[in-house]
């Protein structure tokens, strides 16, 4: 079998292949271009930060809720058996700051 096409035929598929090639290297240009480097650069950097940020949030939630459980009980009431000694602990360190001020101004 022959290739039956007309010179018309084949002049427009090498048109088609000619539009298409350039569409190919416009693109290739374009991812290229230092601009577009630079910029999926920052994105991926971006997302990375906001992954690590969204971890970080998550943990401390989680560490907040924790440090929660152990003073307040579910029912949302102190557990003063657990309250009154961190209480008494703070106010003894801060008494001891402000001894240790006073002494070095004195």
């Amino acid at each position: 079998m022959s290739d039956a096409r007309t010179p018309a035929q084949i002049e427009a598929d090498i048109v088609r292949r000619r539009d298409q090639l350039a569409e190919t290297l416009d693109e290739i240009g374009v991812r290229v271009h230092p601009k577009t480097i630079i910029g999926d650069a920052k994105a991926k950097v971006a997302s990375t930060v906001d992954q690590t940020v969204g971890r970080a949030v998550v943990a401390m939630n989680r560490t907040v809720s924790d440090v929660k459980a152990q003073f307040v009980s579910e029912d949302g009431a102190p557990r003063l058996e657990r309250v009154v000694p961190v209480a008494l602990v703070a106010v003894g360190l801060v008494g001891l700051l402000a001894v240790s001020i006073k002494r070095r101004r004195a």
